[in-house]
């Protein structure tokens, strides 16, 4: 009997989830920790994207003194709303909050699809848009990007159908580092289509289209708080879509989607942005080190990057190899097995000592 409903609660279950590939995180520091054999307080940690500063300290005091977690968070935001629109330079009715960009993903495409309905990725990018596609019922057209890991127009172009409904740009894109111009972006946003230019690591760049987006219905933009402000571990990003999409975006989203913790620190996060901004800046000098110094010792060869983070060509060895040897030493790089990033590393910027250790754990590597 046990096994008869089993078998039947299977047959229930989505076709289209049923041999759906999980999104590939990263491994949390104390399983690393375990793994290589390296305190926690030791490990160098370069494959997340993360911000090695961490929040601001305004964000851990406040949340320290809160005094109302047992009491549900404002569903509207209404406390982050307003420093959000000064932040994004765009009015309230087009700021959505989400619960780190993922969510805002998954909302995007909720909104948008049919069961079959099309999303066109560009690859190598971010993985949460094929993942979340398939959630929802949606199927992936694959575009491939160039030898320099530009979007080919042409080719998106070429694979709209009548049952395109998005189109993902990560710009800056990740793995790569490189950002997508305005002109290719009003290219895409002339086809209407739906298109999504996720904006994680605008704060490395400078590069935005948020302010066209009240011009532009099918344009929307997502930002996240995970890399710039460092926080990661608390979800928190918004999305910037035309007001009529923005409305629609909150009728469909959970209630609580942000928590309290999360908004506190946003608010904090923005209150605190000449701070954060000292620490992005900091960021964006150590990519320059790392990379000269990187490409100097001859092992790595660098992407250009606009983001928090470094895409390099293996030149001398085996990318796999290279992680491995660097894992047991507790530094830990981003590893992607697939033909488009064969023998690449992309190493998040970390502080100065952070690229130092890695320098020297590198000049002990054989090659092999």
């Amino acid at each position: 009997m046990t096994r008869y409903a089993a078998r039947g609660v299977e047959r229930l279950i989505r076709g289209s989830l049923a041999g759906i590939e999980p999104y590939e995180p990263i491994v949390p520091l104390e399983v690393l920790s375990e793994r290589c054999g390296v305190p926690v307080d030791k490990l160098i940690k370069l494959d997340g994207n993360e911000n090695p500063y961490g929040c601001s300290p305004r964000v851990r005091r406040a949340l320290a003194n809160y005094h109302f977690y047992h009491i549900y968070p404002d569903p509207l935001h209404r406390e982050i709303i307003g420093p959000l629109e000064e932040y994004a330079g765009v009015s309230r009715e087009h700021i959505v909050a989400g619960s780190g960009s993922d969510e805002l993903i998954d909302l995007v495409l909720r909104l948008f699809l049919e069961p079959g309905d099309k999303v066109i990725n560009c690859v190598p990018t971010f993985g949460m848009y094929p993942f979340s596609t398939s959630v929802c019922g949606g199927r992936t057209v694959t575009v491939p990007r160039s030898d320099t890991y530009e979007v080919d127009i042409k080719g998106v172009k070429s694979a709209i159908d009548k049952r395109t409904k998005v189109i993902f740009i990560a710009s800056p894109n990740n793995p790569s580092g490189n950002a997508t111009s305005q002109s290719n972006i009003l290219k895409l946003v002339e086809t209407g289509v739906v298109v999504v230019v996720d904006e994680a690591y605008y704060e490395f760049c400078g590069q935005t289209v948020a302010p066209l987006v009240p011009k532009y219905s099918n344009l929307v933009v997502l930002r996240s708080f995970s890399k710039w402000a460092g926080l990661g571990g608390l979800r928190a990003g918004y999305g910037i879509f035309s007001a009529n999409i923005a409305e629609l975006i909150r009728r469909i989203k959970m209630p609580y989607n942000v928590n309290a913790a999360a908004m506190i620190a946003v608010k904090e996060s923005l209150a605190d942005e000449d701070y954060l901004q000292t620490k992005v800046k900091a960021i964006v000098a150590e990519r320059k080190r790392l990379s000269d110094k990187l490409k100097k010792q001859g092992v790595l060869s660098p992407l250009p990057s606009q983001a928090n983070f470094i895409l390099f060509r293996v030149v001398k060895g085996n990318a796999w190899k290279i992680k491995q040897e660097l894992d047991s030493k507790g530094i830990f790089v981003r590893y992607f097995a697939t033909p488009s990033l064969k023998n690449m590393l992309r190493i998040s910027v970390g502080k100065p000592e952070h690229t130092d250790a890695l320098i020297e754990a590198l000049a002990n590597y054989k090659g092999g």
